[in-house]
C-alpha cells in the first residue's frame, strides 16, 4: 500500500527547518526579555546578513522591525512575522511560473550551471512535470563532458518516455544540440530539455562554448533558446549571486530554479538573488523525489523561511 504524499507546504517547512531554526534560534536570542534600542537592531540586522538575506534586504527587515517599537519588548514570533511579510515582498515579483509558449514548438529550454548543482536532476524532474502535463518532451545530453551525466538523462528518458538525443563523452556539445534541435522538430515534440556541462563561471573557455551552443542552435530556429535555466544550489551561499551574473551574462539567463535548499541553513540566498537580480523564480528544490520539486510561491516561502506557521 502507498504512503500518501506530503503536502508540498509541509514538505516545503521542512526542507527549510535548518534555514529557519538558525534565523529563529538567534532573533529569539536577541529579542527575549530585551527592549529594543539602536544596538539591538543593529544586531538583527548582522543576523540577518550572516543568513545571507543580503545588506539590503536586512536593512529594510530590521527597520520594519524597529518601527514604532523603540524601547519596547517585542516577541521573537512577531519579529518573525515581520520577516516573513518583508522576504515575501521583495519575492513576490520574481515569483513567475515557467510558460510554455504553443506557437514556439519545439519550446526549447537550455539548463545550465556549475558542476554540483543538480542540472540533470533537475531536467529528469521537469521532463515527468511536462509529461504529466500532456505534453511530449525530448531530451538532449549536452553534458558531453560526463558520461555519469549522459547516463543519468538517458535513466531519466526511460522513466518519463522521452526520446534522449546523446553522443560519447566528449562529443561536440554545440553540435548535439543542434542534432537534438532538429530531431525535435522532426518528431513535433512541444519541449525540448537540452542539459549543459557544468561550467565554472570563471572558466572563460567554458563560457565560450556555452554562447557556441545558442549561436548553433539558433540557425535552426532564430528565437531559440526560448528559456535558459539557470540551476542554483542553496548550499553555495553568497557564490550563487556571483553565478547568476556570470551566466546572464554569458547565456541570457531567462529564469532560476534553485536545488537542495533542505541541505542548508543558507535558504536566504535567495532572498538576496532576488533583490540584487530580479530575474523570475520559476522552480524551488527540497529533496531528491519527483515531488520535491515545485513551481515557486513567494509568501509559502517567506512564511517557511520565517518559521511562521502556516
Amino acid at each position: 500500500m502507498n504512503e500518501p504524499k506530503t503536502p508540498w507546504l509541509a514538505r516545503l517547512s521542512a526542507g527549510l527547518r535548518r534555514t529557519a531554526s538558525a534565523l529563529g534560534g538567534a532573533i529569539s536570542d536577541l529579542v527575549t526579555k530585551r527592549p529594543l534600542d539602536a544596538a539591538t537592531i543593529e544586531e538583527l540586522e548582522d543576523v540577518l546578513i550572516r543568513a545571507d538575506l543580503g545588506v539590503a534586504v536586512a536593512g529594510r527587515i530590521a527597520a520594519a522591525v524597529a518601527e514604532g517599537r523603540y524601547d519596547k519588548t517585542v516577541e521573537p514570533d512577531e519579529v518573525k512575522r515581520i520577516l516573513a511579510g518583508e522576504v515575501e515582498k521583495v519575492l513576490s515579483p520574481v515569483a513567475k511560473p515557467l510558460e510554455i509558449a504553443p506557437q514556439e514548438k519545439p519550446f526549447v529550454i537550455l539548463v545550465v550551471g556549475v558542476n554540483g548543482s543538480g542540472k540533470t536532476t533537475t531536467i529528469g524532474k521537469l521532463a515527468a512535470k511536462f509529461f504529466h502535463e500532456g505534453k511530449s518532451v525530448m531530451l538532449a545530453a549536452g553534458d558531453t563532458f560526463r558520461a555519469a551525466a549522459i547516463d543519468q538523462l538517458k535513466i531519466w528518458g526511460e522513466r518519463t518516455g522521452a526520446p534522449v538525443i546523446a553522443r560519447d563523452p566528449g562529443a561536440d556539445s554545440a553540435g548535439l544540440a543542434y542534432e537534438a534541435l532538429g530531431a525535435a522538430r522532426e518528431r513535433g515534440a512541444d519541449v525540448l530539455l537540452v542539459d549543459t556541462a557544468g561550467r565554472l563561471q570563471n572558466k572563460a573557455a567554458l563560457m565560450g562554448e556555452l554562447e557556441k551552443i545558442v549561436r548553433v542552435m539558433r540557425k535552426l530556429d532564430p528565437t531559440a533558446p526560448h528559456a535558459v535555466l539557470l540551476v542554483l544550489d542553496a548550499t553555495v551561499g553568497q557564490n550563487a549571486l556571483s553565478q547568476v551574473e556570470e551566466f546572464s551574462k554569458t547565456a541570457g539567463v531567462t529564469g532560476l530554479v534553485m536545488t537542495k535548499l533542505d541541505g542548508t541553513a543558507r535558504g536566504g540566498i535567495l532572498v538576496a538573488i532576488a533583490a540584487k537580480h530580479r530575474i523570475p523564480v520559476h522552480f524551488i528544490g527540497v529533496g531528491e523525489g519527483v515531488e520535491d520539486l515545485a513551481p515557486f510561491a513567494a509568501a509559502d516561502f517567506a512564511r517557511a523561511v520565517a518559521g511562521v506557521e502556516t
